[in-house]
């Protein structure tokens, strides 16, 4: 009801916006009795931080009408009524096609986007200025079944070093859910096919190193019990929750950005919506500066031509890509292996 809307104060680079919030009591969270205004709240206490890891860069809004047991969707350009102060860049996707998307310049914008029902934010990898151009490589490490968030640390540690070995500083933050994300900033001179083979080289070279530990299979049947490194997310229009996103989990999680030397003793569980602000204000930003020294891929760029070299092509898209140069047929082996012998008999 519209008598049931308040109005938030929040504070920005140009002044205080006041930002209209309905519904301010429905629950979010059923389980934790989270509301849509300790949504917003919390949005707001973490806005500094929030917008240095997100802003200025074309992001997508996974949006939750009914709460996170309810439907779904992602929006990317700007809806009807959008306030003047949030503006949008026009991006190109993987289909060719080119279409405004969304981006959030100040903490009003991300209320904003609560009032919407926004609980996970999707920021690209790239500026909104050079939006061709990632500025981060990202590794999802993906725990599969069998796994889970103390299995994937070793391998984030491992890869930390493995980082350092060609000259990138890795961040490291929970994904809010089972996995670990590792971000490291990189100077925006290669498009996304090229940043997506130098994630696909460095997870070769940690899967060589931990081959009982980690997989860079695409099909699942062929993982097993180790942590996946998830390449595809380095594609254009492949976006991870932001750092200090929130989770459509029971516990209202929290993606939350971490010190290295915490990640052995962390609990993902306990960085929540009521929690991360407090940990934050006492802290710190984990994050803070990340981008002042960005590295440069060569070395895996040339880690990649060594394997096409030896034989190691191009590996799998998603499912909704244009058919890429190179790429393997887009069949799981078990299927095309039954199609090989229907043939043979």
């Amino acid at each position: 009801m519209a008598g049931d809307a308040i109005e938030l104060t929040v504070p920005g680079p140009l002044g205080d916006r006041a930002v209209r919030l309905s519904s301010p009591t429905r629950v979010i969270w059923p389980e934790a009795g989270v509301t849509k205004r300790e949504l917003a709240e919390y949005l707001v206490a973490v806005g500094d931080a929030f917008i240095e890891a997100n802003g200025d860069r074309p992001v997508s809004l996974q949006r939750f009408p009914g709460g996170i047991d309810g439907e779904q969707f992602f929006s990317k350009n700007p809806p009807k009524g959008a306030p003047e102060w949030v503006r949008a860049v026009t991006v190109t996707y993987p289909s060719g096609r080119r279409h405004p998307q969304l981006v959030l310049d100040e903490p009003a914008a991300a209320v904003w986007a609560a009032q919407m029902n926004t609980i996970v934010f999707h920021p690209w990898a790239s500026r909104a200025d050079r939006s061709d151009f990632p500025d981060e490589l990202r590794i999802d490490l993906d725990p599969q079944p069998g796994t889970g968030f103390a299995e994937a640390v070793p391998v984030a540690l491992a890869l930390r070093e493995l980082l350092e070995e060609v000259g990138l500083t890795g961040y490291v933050k929970s994904s809010g859910s089972r996995g670990i994300h590792v971000f490291a900033p990189i100077e925006p001179e290669h498009e996304f096919l090229d940043v997506r083979h130098a994630v696909i080289a460095l997870g070769r070279e940690l899967e060589r190193r931990l081959p009982d530990e980690v997989t860079t299979n695409w099909w699942k049947e062929e993982r097993g019990d180790r942590i996946f490194i998830d390449y595809n997310q380095a594609n254009r229009d492949r976006t991870m929750a932001g750092a200090y996103s929130p989770r459509p989990t029971p516990a209202a999680t929290v993606s939350c950005p971490l010190e290295w030397s915490e990640l052995e003793r962390t609990d993902p569980t306990s960085h929540t919506v009521r929690t991360v602000p407090a940990r934050l204000a006492e802290r710190g930003d984990p994050w803070a500066g990340m981008h002042d020294r960005p590295g440069r891929i060569d070395t895996l760029l040339d880690w990649w031509r060594r394997d096409l070299d030896d034989g190691l092509g191009e590996l799998p898209f998603p499912p909704d890509f244009p058919k890429m140069p190179g790429e393997p047929m887009r069949v799981q082996p078990s299927r095309a292996k039954k199609v090989d012998d229907d043939s043979a008999g």
